[in-house]
């Protein structure tokens, strides 16, 4: 008989059922009537208080989730040492859902978007604890559990940190002996790195190894290496290439770059996988279309002064030219094309020019020169009454001086010579 079923702890948690049991302890549900809302509860198995380095491991599990507040890792409430027994426990967020393991076993293999979706959200949650020198270590599905949240299904919880890392801390000896030393090898052998099964020192990448494997599994059913001992997997991850996923899984249809996004992760050398965890979570993002057979080339034209009437004020160099490959070629990741000095104006598709219509078009070559406007006009008043103004004008000054030609006194007549002559008086 459980001696937690039914109890009260902490003075605030009732015990109400056991949701599973491990080797350092059992994970309970149990609600909290002052907060209304149910809780997780991990609590270490007495046998093992006298344990230092299990308790400590238990203690860094804590410690490290309780740094932790990404929304797809679960979140530590409380934690620390029972009053009563000395147990060690920890209160987090209840996860109704199944792992990922669980889910797989109930519904088979998932298509590569979705399980590229779920893995996404990993890589997020994955990218704060690295960037908290946290490094998990024993990456699974079953320390993945699928949720729904705000309405969002397939909604990934990261939990089990009990392997964690943390390697900004140095007190890792309490008590005990150095449990991240080099040579010790702790993990599960089906999703070790390769430097995590030769207990060499380790860093984020392993976990992204650890990823890889996992999205293998997920996808396909099976583990990329073909073994009956579970210890047999330490070997094949040290020396043995992956078999490639379409290999693996003759029966399901994969993308073209499913299994080269998939095989950097599973690179031997760290440093030909994928560096970080947001860098892995790219890569994912070519696949969400489920046939990544199309992949988009995005090129930056070279700067240009903007139009002297640019559409809201945008900087038309800044915005990329988008060419789809040509049907039949072969699918390759994004990649940035160099550009010439002075381009032609790039061939655009039909469905493309479509959807761009009503904005100002992004291209290279210049828009036709309008008509030159008349110098000097007059606002509002056109070419032709302009003209006809003049006309009337000029024939006004015509007939005014016609007229005045007309009226103008005549010279007085010439007077008989003797008449001049005469002299006044």
């Amino acid at each position: 008989m459980d001696p937690y079923l039914g109890q009260e702890i902490l003075g605030q948690f009732r015990i109400i059922q056991r949701l599973g049991q491990g080797g350092m302890g059992s994970v309970y549900k149990a609600e909290q009537p002052s907060m209304d809302r149910l809780v997780a509860v991990k609590i270490l198995h007495t046998r093992l208080a006298s344990r230092p380095d299990l308790v400590t491991r238990f203690k860094r599990e804590a410690r490290a989730m309780s740094r932790l507040t990404h929304p797809n890792t679960v979140r530590v409430f409380l934690y620390g040492e029972m009053e009563m027994g000395g147990a060690l426990y920890i209160v987090m967020e209840f996860l109704d859902g199944p792992d990922l393991m669980r889910a797989m076993r109930r519904e088979g293999p998932m298509d590569v978007p979705r399980a590229a979706k779920v893995m996404i959200q990993v890589c997020g949650a994955l990218e704060e604890a690295h960037n908290a020198a946290i490094v998990h270590r024993d990456l699974k599905p079953e320390n993945i559990v699928l949720t729904t949240q705000g309405g969002i299904a397939d909604f990934p919880k990261v939990l089990d940190f009990g392997l964690a890392k943390i390697r900004d801390m140095p007190q890792h000896r309490v008590g005990g002996p150095i449990l991240t030393q080099q040579g010790m090898v702790f993990g599960t052998p089906e999703f070790m790195s390769p430097e995590q099964a030769q207990g060499i020192e380790l860093d984020r990448r392993t976990d992204i190894y650890s990823l890889g494997v996992i999205f293998y599994e997920l996808i396909s059913g099976k583990l990329p290496f073909k073994v009956n001992n579970p210890m047999d997997f330490v070997a094949h991850h040290i020396k043995s290439p992956p078999i490639p996923i379409p290999e693996r899984a003759p029966d399901r249809t994969f993308g073209p770059l499913t299994w080269p996004v998939i095989a950097r992760a599973l690179e031997k050398d760290p440093a030909k996988r994928y560096q970080t965890a947001v860098e892995f979570a790219g890569a994912l993002t070519t696949l969400l279309d489920g046939q990544n057979v199309s992949q988009a080339t995005f090129s930056v034209p070279p700067a240009a002064p903007a139009p002297a009437s640019s559409l809201s004020g945008m900087d038309t160099a800044r915005i990329p030219a988008v060419r789809a490959a040509p049907a039949g070629a072969p699918a390759t990741a994004p990649r940035i094309a160099p550009q010439p000095a002075a381009p032609a104006e790039p061939a655009v598709p039909a469905a493309a020019a479509a959807r761009t219509a009503p904005h100002a078009p992004v291209q290279a070559a210049p828009a036709p020169a309008p008509a030159p406007a008349p110098a000097s006009q007059p606002a509002g008043v056109s070419r032709g009454v302009v003209l006809l103004l003049v006309a009337i004008i000029a024939a006004l000054v015509v007939a005014l001086i016609a007229v005045f030609a007309t009226k103008s006194p005549a010279p007085p007549p010439e007077l008989p010579p003797h008449v001049r002559q005469l002299p006044f008086v």
